[in-house]
């Protein structure tokens, strides 16, 4: 009894063992035909998918336990590496040898190449009529627009100048590209490329802005310019310290003609931020001019005479009166400062200005007023001089009379008519068509 009651201890012990190892199935090593079998499988697997792959014709797969060796060449460095992660997806591979290398042969390496050019080529004849239509809409579309470009109406009505009816026909220009391009893409089916585009534009928009900053800073002012125009033809102006008589205004600089008869080109962002001063811009004018006289004479009956005598010119305006006033004192004497005021337009500044100056000097010395003058004597004493003084007895000089005021008091011609040589110079310049001129006498001014 106690023999049988052990033996069922024992089965009840071993119950659950032998039900679990029923469960999971057989184990232990697979048998020598089952492997071979298997490596088999996974190299005809292997073949067929580089097969389909291309390209890998001569490569070579050998199977054994799992391990999978491959040999052979290809055309491309990249194509071998991308063998390993390939084949390693494949069910049963245990590792993977690759000993493929990139084959010599040029004509090879040179296929793939061949292919992809072959391929596109392929699709360029497929989308070729495509592309032939978009770009011929858009060259129509681009042509339509620069005849409405070429218009005169609306852009010279619209404009307050030619220049900005030029700014405005180019913008109308861009425009109908810009469509153009748009509906091209649109036909090919690849509007996707806009965005693209337009990014890539605007980066090297950005680009191009940073490097021409100063190119475009001066073509935004002469649009200011063109549109409110500090100055006409022939004023004469001073900007920046050059002074002369304005030529005309183009697009990227004002010209003036010096008084010399020499070119003064200044580009117009200079002019837009510069002092401009702009003395044909009133009829009056004021001439100035300063007159040393002996400190020791009567100065007010100096100061009045000069002033009557300016006062009394007939090419002195009465409003604003003529004027006198003294200086500083100086060395030489005490300054004279003489003023009056002409209309520029029928006289000549600097022959007014001489003119008069010639005639205050000659009345003040006709007053016996006397002007300073400004010879130094030195005195040497000294041993060799007061023997020399001794030795001879000076001859008292006579007293020189002082010098009577040499002149005509008839006053000069002082026309305008005289500077006419410059307006004749700028006229004859502003003739030529050839020449671009933003200058119209129609314009706005400041």
């Amino acid at each position: 009894m106690s023999f049988l009651r052990l033996c069922l201890l024992t089965l009840a012990l071993l119950f659950p063992a032998l039900t679990t190892l029923a469960q999971e199935g057989p184990s232990g090593t697979i048998t020598t035909e089952q492997s071979r079998q298997q490596d088999a499988d996974i190299a005809v697997r292997i073949r067929e998918i580089l097969h389909e792959l291309g390209n890998y014709d001569d490569v070579t797969v050998t199977v054994r336990e799992g391990i999978v060796r491959l040999r052979g060449t290809t055309a491309s460095m990249a194509e071998a590496q991308a063998l390993e992660p390939l084949v390693s997806r494949v069910e049963g591979v245990v590792a993977v040898r690759n000993d493929v290398t990139e084959t010599a042969e040029l004509a090879r390496r040179l296929d793939p190449a061949v292919d992809r050019f072959m391929a596109r080529v392929n699709q360029l004849l497929v989308v070729l009529p495509l592309l032939v239509i978009a770009a011929l809409v858009m060259g129509l579309i681009t042509l339509i627009g620069f005849l409405v470009a070429r218009m005169r109406q609306p852009w010279d009505r619209l404009a307050p100048n030619a220049f900005i009816a030029d700014v405005f026909r180019q913008f109308v220009r861009i425009a109908f590209v810009i469509i153009g391009l748009v509906v091209a893409l649109d036909i090919l089916n690849a509007t996707a490329l806009l965005s693209t585009i337009l990014g890539a534009a605007g980066l090297i928009g950005l680009a191009i802005g940073f490097a021409v900053r100063d190119t475009v800073e001066n073509f935004i002012a002469s649009v200011m310019l063109s549109i409110r125009q500090p100055f006409r033809p022939n004023d004469v102006v001073e900007i920046n310290g050059d002074q002369g008589k304005v030529i005309r205004l183009t697009s990227r600089a004002t010209i003036l003609l010096s008084f010399d008869g020499n070119h003064i080109r200044i580009p117009n962002a200079t002019v837009f931020k510069a002092r401009i001063i702009n003395f044909s811009e009133n009829r009056e004018r004021r001439f100035l001019f300063t007159v040393g006289i002996d400190s020791a004479t009567d100065l007010a009956k100096a100061r009045d005479l000069a002033k009557s005598i300016v006062h009394d010119l007939p090419f002195v305006l009465p409003e604003p009166k003529a004027n006198a006033w003294l200086g500083d004192i100086t060395d030489a004497g005490t300054e004279l400062n003489v003023a009056g005021w002409i209309d520029q337009t029928e006289t000549s500044l600097l022959l007014a200005r001489g003119e008069a100056l010639r005639l205050v000097k000659l009345a003040l010395e006709h007053e016996g007023i006397t002007l300073p003058n400004t010879t130094y004597t030195l005195d040497l004493p000294g041993p060799f001089l007061a023997a020399e003084a001794s030795a001879e007895t000076p001859t008292p000089a006579s007293p020189t009379p002082p010098p009577k005021p040499q002149g005509s008091r008839a006053v000069a011609e002082v026309s305008s008519d005289e500077d006419g040589a410059l307006d004749r110079m700028i006229d004859a310049e502003r003739q030529s068509e050839e020449k671009e001129d933003l200058l119209r006498e129609d314009a706005a001014t400041e």
